[in-house]
């Protein structure tokens, strides 16, 4: 019974994050004719104000993201184009990504680097995990580096998940939310709504974080026999 619970409970970790983000962001995502921008209106005018002209607002069909290589706020064509509540925060909240690479913030380009060697490295665990039974045949001690360097990668990933919550949480708290109050955008009610909409942006990866740190465990423990 006790393992049930647990399994429950962890299930709920995993599941129950990212459902409440998406019902947030979906609640707010209805059109308001009384915006007078969109989005994308909304991005290149914060950006502009910040004096960051060099940082473009283009469409994004892999999620809503800032891009520090090209220097772009990626949005979705419905953030884009669209005059929603949800659409003109999740602009603000990018924007603040790209306030923090303006800024040099340590924690920004610390994130940016292990995302960087997290690719590499991921391209190269499936390798080591497929030659790992191989290994394992003629040389034991081959094998088990081969598995070390795949747990390894993963370790790095888990280490991005868990680098990239605080810089989630300072572009929507630290700086999202101080550029829409002192530019007075939004009513009052729309404010609060807001903030919830800055905490799903901010808590959009929690869930990838959880299940990178349970298969990270799994395979240590595997490792520790």
């Amino acid at each position: 019974m006790l393992w049930i619970m647990l399994g429950v409970g962890v299930l709920a970790l995993l599941v129950l994050p990212g459902w409440w983000v998406k019902r947030v962001l979906r609640r707010h995502a209805g059109e308001r004719p009384d915006y007078p921008g969109t989005g994308g209106d909304m991005a290149r005018h914060l950006l502009g104000k910040l004096g960051l002209d060099d940082v473009t607002v283009v469409s994004s069909d892999a999620g809503d993201h800032y891009d520090p290589r090209s220097r772009s706020v990626r949005l979705t064509p419905d953030k884009l184009d669209g005059k929603s509540l949800t659409a003109v925060v999740v602009a603000a909240h990018e924007v603040g990504h790209a306030v923090q690479h303006a800024r040099g913030e340590p924690l920004f380009h610390s994130r940016t680097a292990l995302a960087y060697l997290a690719i590499w490295m991921q391209r190269l665990a499936p390798a080591a995990l497929l030659i790992t039974p191989f290994l394992a045949f003629y040389t034991p001690s081959a094998s088990r580096l081969a598995l070390i360097i795949a747990v390894g990668a993963m370790l790095i990933g888990t280490l991005v998940h868990l680098a990239t919550l605080p810089v989630e949480w300072d572009a929507s708290f630290g700086k999202a939310l101080p550029l829409l109050q002192d530019g007075g955008y939004l009513n009052e009610q729309d404010m609060q709504d807001a903030r919830r909409i800055l905490l799903a942006a901010a808590l959009t990866y929690v869930a990838g974080s959880l299940f990178s740190l349970l298969n990270v465990w799994q395979w240590l423990r595997y490792l520790r026999r």
